[in-house]
Order: structure tokens, then C-alpha cells, then sequence
């Protein structure tokens, strides 16, 4: 009996074994036309296999495969606007979208999500084992990522709904993935007996090059999921460490500020004197500061001080994006009122603190008796804070941050503890931080500039005013001079302008400059 397909003989088909390399139909039947079905039905048993290398054996034939693409498809399409919703979001907080830790960690969880459909996508037609035991082990770390930030509250506090949701997509992802490409495995595997006779066990080369490639990128991925979990592991040893001062909500209840005030409003005689407010620079005043600020209320030379961190440093929560001075100035004011702290205040500032201070000074008029500028910024020098190239390696930072490429190592090989990490020498590796200076790097040249520029002319003139220079930082940077000259014109008041010898922008790190500083607070703090 003669076959045909589309009306061919099918002696024109059989290769060298006789075998058929194509679907027949029975000369008895319908004659073929351009509707007739030219893979074999599945009830059929009579009809002669196709090659493996026949394009027709393909899972693509099972609706079920389909549709698992069909699915695919549209959550990485969901999950590309999530994660560019997260990524303008470091920048400009939407509405609803602000997070009150870095949005960092929210930011690589979306990324891992999109890495993962954009393999699948790419190798939907090549299942692996290798695939399926990545898609496990990934999915292991993401529940105890998702287990931590839900049962720890300060990690549910800092990461908010944007972090619990990315972090529990991230897992529904992967879980996808491993049914996926096991979906995909039988299909292959059915359409392969229905169509062969069995199931094929070789691979051709572009199969196992596709193999490969998914598999080299779900390691990574993996290796990306694991050092994650293993940043969280250490922030969720962080948040055991209680701060030495309060917690305020500020801003509408959208994040927290934390103020710390030590001492008595009068002194031992029972003279009632102004607070020392200090700012603190590059670093959290808590780095540095602080142990000058215990040491010189020891002393006698004030009797109150107090300090609050920035948005986004050592204990306090971030601010939505945008974020200038002039709304730092009033997180500030907020902060202080509902901790019933009323001032007056001798202001002391370190680095760029002090265009804080300055914006803070200019908008409480009588209550500020003084303002000692600790080798200040410049309003002119803010280019520098926003230079594009700076605030890139800001964000490039930033991203990388959750895998812990620096912190790990320090806590593993240099004894780094929780301290350390929140206000102390290796703070600067905290994605809030580094958050911080992205939002400071961003507005610097800009709003910033505009806040400090409409304080200088609003400040009363009146105020007493100690510049505290740097001699490292003014022999290194000749506009540097010229600028804290300017600054000695703020006010009308200027009591010192002192260099110390040797002090580095940090002035109180040499002796000199503990000296000078403590000296000058004493003198404004009384009145002399």
C-alpha cells in the first residue's frame, strides 16, 4: 500500500534504513489539502516515527508548554516594570514607593526575579537538572531571606512593603522557574515518544551550549541569592544593638529620626545655658563627635548636648527622594519638638554638617547663641558633593551593597561588629548610607545650594561666629583658604578663626584640635 503526504509518495521520503522521516496518511483517507493535520494524532498507532532531528519534535506542540511561555512572558514583563518603578525610585521617591532603608536590597531581589525569567526565556527550550537544583537552592535562600525580613522588625520597619513584596516575588520566581522548566522537561519528553517512539537521552551541541549558558548564569545568580542572605544574616544581627538615644517620627510618620541629648539645661550653679548641637560631617556624629562630646561635658565646658542622626545615618531611617538641606533642616526641627527640646542652641558642625547648621541657624533666629564651623563646606564647593561621576559610583555602590563585597570580609577577617558597621569605621559601607550621600550627591548642586544660599541671607548677623580650618586641608586645596576666609563674613560676630597645626579635615583627631574646638564651644556656650 502507498502513503503520501501532501501528495508525495512516500517513496520518495524513506531514507536508507526505508524508515520515514515524515508523517503518512493512508491512501484509504480523505485526500491531503491545505487543512489536513501533518503531525500524526495522538490515538493514531499505525503511523510510521519521525527523526529526533525532525523540527516537528518539539514540546512546542503541547498547549501546556505554551502556555507555561505564555505565563513567562508576562511576569517578566510585569516584573521589567517593577523593577524600573525600584529604579527610578532611588532617585525620585514615588508616592507610596518610599522605603525607610536604602531601597537597595528591594531593588537586587526585583533584579534577581527579571535575571532569572530572562534565563528561562532564553533557554525555555533546553531543561536541565543542573537548572532545577539552582532553582531549589536559590528558592532555599529566598524563603529565609523573606522569613527574616517579616519576623525581624527592624528589617520589616526599614525594608517596608517594597522590600517585603520584591523579596516574595523573588521567591514566587524561582519557584516558577523549577516548574517551568520541569513543564518543559515532559513536554519534551512526551512529544518525543509520541513522535519517535522514545525518549530522546543526546543533546546536540546548541542544546548543550544553551545548557551551559543557563546554567553559568543561575550559578551566578545563585551565588548573588546566597551573599544576599548573607547580608541580611548581618543586619539582623545589627538590629540587636539598641541606639543611646530616641527614635521621632517625622515628616507625616514616613520615617524616623534618632536624638540623642545628654546633661542638664543648667549647670552647677544653676545657670541655665545653651544646648551644644552638634552636626555631624562625612560621618555620623557618633563617629568621632560623640566621645569629644562626652569628654568636654565631663569637663564642665557645656552641660547639655545634643546630636541627631541624618536621614540614612547610623540609626535613623531614610527620607524619600528628593531630599535637601532645607528638608533636613526640618526632620531636624521636628525631631527636637517632639523630644521637648527647646534650646537655646550653640551649634557645632563638622564638614558638610555645616551648611546644615547654617540652613538650621538662619531659621531660629534668637534661639541660636553661637556657631562654631569645624573646618565647614562651602556653599561654592558643593559642586564638588554633586559631581555626576561621584554620585554614579554613589548608585554603582549602592546596587552592589546587598552582596556584601566589603562588609563581609570585615566581619569575617577584621573583627568588624554591629557597632562598627552602624556608626562606626566601616559605616560608610551601609547601604543606608550610601543612600544618603547618593540623595546629598544628587541636590547638592542644586536645591542645597539654593537652602544655603537664601540662609546666608536671612541669618541674623548678630551671632557669634568660630571658624575652626584645617591646615592639612588649606595647604592641600588653595580655594579651600579662600572659602573658609568667606566663611568667617557669615555674621557680624566673629570671635576666632583658628588653622591648627597638623589637623586633618577631622580636626579632632589631633590633640590640638580637641583642644581648640572644646575651647571655642566654652567660650560661646558662656557667653564670653
Amino acid at each position: 500500500m502507498k502513503h503520501f503526504l501532501g501528495g508525495r509518495s512516500s517513496d520518495d521520503d524513506d531514507g536508507p534504513s526505508g524508515r520515514s522521516t515524515s508523517p503518512r496518511y493512508n491512501n484509504d483517507g480523505p485526500e491531503a489539502n491545505e487543512r489536513t493535520r501533518l503531525l500524526p494524532n495522538r490515538l493514531d498507532s499505525d503511523v510510521a516515527y519521525l527523526s529526533p532531528d525532525d523540527p516537528a519534535v518539539t514540546p512546542y506542540n503541547l498547549f501546556t508548554v505554551r502556555f507555561t511561555r505564555y505565563i513567562t512572558i508576562f511576569f517578566t514583563f510585569v516584573t521589567f516594570l517593577w523593577w524600573i518603578l525600584l529604579l527610578i525610585s532611588l532617585f525620585i521617591t514615588p508616592p507610596g514607593l518610599s522605603s525607610r532603608g536604602s531601597g537597595f536590597y528591594a531593588f537586587s531581589f526585583a533584579s534577581v526575579a527579571l535575571t532569572t525569567l530572562v534565563v528561562l526565556l532564553l533557554f525555555f527550550s533546553a531543561p536541565s537538572k543542573a537548572t532545577r537544583i539552582l532553582a531549589v537552592i536559590m528558592s532555599v535562600f529566598l524563603v529565609a531571606d523573606m522569613i527574616m525580613i517579616l519576623a525581624i522588625p527592624k528589617l520589616r520597619h526599614q525594608e517596608a512593603w517594597t522590600g517585603v513584596a520584591s523579596a516574595v516575588w523573588a521567591l514566587i520566581v524561582s519557584a516558577w522557574l523549577l516548574i517551568a522548566d520541569r513543564t518543559v522537561k515532559w513536554g519534551k519528553a512526551e512529544e518525543e515518544q509520541r513522535l519517535t517512539g522514545r525518549e530522546e537521552s543526546r543533546r546536540t551541541l546548541l542544546e548543550w551550549v544553551e545548557v551551559l549558558l543557563s546554567t553559568f548564569f543561575l550559578v551566578v545568580l545563585a551565588v548573588a541569592t546566597f551573599l544576599v542572605t548573607c547580608t541580611l544574616i548581618q543586619r539582623a544581627v545589627d538590629a540587636q544593638e539598641t541606639p543611646p538615644g530616641v527614635l521621632y517620627w517625622v515628616d507625616g510618620d514616613k520615617y524616623q529620626i534618632h536624638l540623642h541629648c545628654q546633661g542638664n539645661v543648667t549647670d552647677s550653679s544653676g545657670k541655665k545655658l545653651p544646648t551644644v548641637l552638634f552636626e555631624g560631617g562625612e560621618d555620623p556624629v557618633e563617629y568621632g563627635l560623640w566621645h569629644f562630646a562626652d569628654n568636654a561635658l565631663a569637663n564642665g565646658s557645656f552641660s547639655r548636648y545634643c546630636f541627631a542622626d541624618r536621614p540614612g545615618m547610623a540609626w535613623s531611617d531614610t527620607a524619600p527622594s528628593p531630599f535637601s538641606a532645607s528638608q533636613a533642616t526640618e526632620a531636624l526641627s521636628e525631631a527636637l519638638a517632639r523630644a521637648g527640646e527647646e534650646g537655646p542652641w550653640v551649634l557645632a558642625s563638622a564638614g558638610i554638617g555645616s551648611i546644615y547648621s547654617r540652613v538650621f541657624s538662619s531659621r531660629h533666629g534668637e534661639a541660636i547663641k553661637g556657631l562654631v564651623l569645624i573646618d565647614g563646606l562651602h556653599e561654592d564647593l558643593l559642586s564638588r558633593v554633586g559631581d555626576p561621576g561621584r554620585g554614579f559610583m554613589l548608585w554603582l555602590r549602592g546596587i552592589i551593597s546587598p552582596l556584601g563585597f566589603d562588609r563581609l570580609p570585615a566581619a569575617l577577617f577584621r573583627g568588624r561588629n554591629s557597632q562598627d558597621r552602624i556608626w562606626g569605621i566601616v559605616s560608610y559601607q551601609s547601604g543606608k548610607q550610601i543612600f544618603a550621600k547618593l540623595q546629598e550627591s544628587l541636590v547638592a548642586d542644586s536645591l542645597t545650594r539654593r537652602d544655603v544660599t537664601s540662609s546666608r541671607a536671612i541669618q541674623l548677623r548678630d551671632v557669634p561666629l568660630s571658624v575652626i580650618s584645617s591646615e592639612v586641608q588649606i595647604k592641600e586645596d588653595g580655594e579651600w583658604e579662600r572659602k573658609q576666609k568667606d566663611l568667617t563674613q557669615l555674621t557680624d560676630n566673629l570671635h576666632d578663626w583658628d588653622v591648627v597645626r597638623g589637623a586633618p579635615h577631622q580636626i579632632w583627631k589631633t590633640l590640638e584640635g580637641r583642644e581648640v574646638i572644646e575651647r571655642r564651644i566654652k567660650q560661646l556656650v558662656h557667653g564670653n
